[in-house]
Formats: C-alpha cells, sequence, structure tokens
C-alpha cells in the first residue's frame, strides 16, 4: 500500500474533513488513464496544473480544472498572469517548481507564495479526486473543503469543457 506525502496527510488531517487516499499504480497516474484503469468519472477528477507567462516577468501560478476541461491558457491564464503570452509548465518546470511528477500534483502543500486558481466548476462538486503528491496516490476530497486546505482563488472560465 502507498500513500501521500507525510506533509499532505498532516494537511488533511487538520482540516478535520472527510478525506481518502487510494492507492493508485504509477502506470496510471496520467488523469485520463486513471479515470479509465479505476472506472472514476472524468467529472469528479481534477487536474493540477502548473501554467507560466512566457512574455514579461516570468510568472507560475497552479490551476485545478475538471478532467473534461482544458486550460483557457490563451484567455483567461494569460490575462491573469498578466502575459501577452502563456503556456503550461514543461514536466521540468513542475518538477522544480512545486517538488511533484505530473500526475501527481495536488494543490495542497505547494510551496509558499504560488498562487493557485480553482475553476469554478471544481467547487460545485460533491467531491473530486486530486493527485496525491505524488504518482502512487489519490486524494479523494471534498471540494467545500478546499479553503481548510490551502489558498486558492475561484477562477469563473479558466477550464473549457472539451
Amino acid at each position: 500500500m502507498t500513500d501521500t506525502t507525510p506533509a499532505i496527510r498532516q494537511i488533511l488531517e487538520a482540516a478535520d474533513q472527510p478525506f481518502e487516499v487510494w492507492d493508485c499504480d504509477p502506470n496510471f497516474a496520467d488523469t485520463a488513464a486513471f479515470c479509465d484503469h479505476y472506472d472514476v468519472s472524468p467529472d469528479h477528477s481534477a487536474n493540477t496544473i502548473l501554467v507560466k507567462s512566457k512574455s514579461g516577468p516570468q510568472k507560475f501560478a497552479v490551476c485545478v480544472v475538471l478532467a473534461t476541461c482544458r486550460l483557457d491558457v490563451n484567455h483567461t491564464i494569460r490575462k491573469r498572469l498578466g502575459a501577452r503570452k502563456a503556456s503550461i509548465a514543461t514536466a521540468e518546470e513542475t518538477k522544480e517548481i512545486t517538488g511533484m511528477e505530473i500526475g501527481g500534483v495536488t494543490p495542497l502543500a505547494l510551496p509558499p507564495g504560488l498562487t493557485v486558481w480553482v475553476d469554478s466548476e471544481v467547487i460545485n462538486r460533491d467531491y473530486v479526486i486530486l493527485g496525491g503528491g505524488n504518482r502512487t496516490s489519490k486524494l479523494k476530497v471534498n471540494p467545500q473543503s478546499f479553503g481548510q486546505l490551502f489558498e486558492f482563488e475561484i477562477v469563473s472560465g479558466l477550464g473549457k469543457q472539451n
């Protein structure tokens, strides 16, 4: 059995909200593969994605969107970053900035000062599945408890339905 990181488990337990830590075969850690392999609805799975500005001063932000959506990088994210161009960070940048690998990134236990935006559709779910901080676990949490778990801003239109 695998688990999330001790720092993430501590955050979850301190919030005194229901949560579950699920084991995940690292070969199925990417959201589409996870949902297919473990029969989880993409409507309840959320991707945590690092984005960056590509013009002007370099800025990073973490975005949380449902797996049924794609990030609106060219409009919403670019404008929020105050940049002429924006993109999704590389796997290497994601690991360097968040300390987590793609397929396991979670908005919990991020480095201080990293902006977190959560799409308004995520908040409307009764639960979501997030990365567990590693590729061997996932977290089932109620998005209504996000405010007890990490600092974030709700952003409408962060994701667009596929």
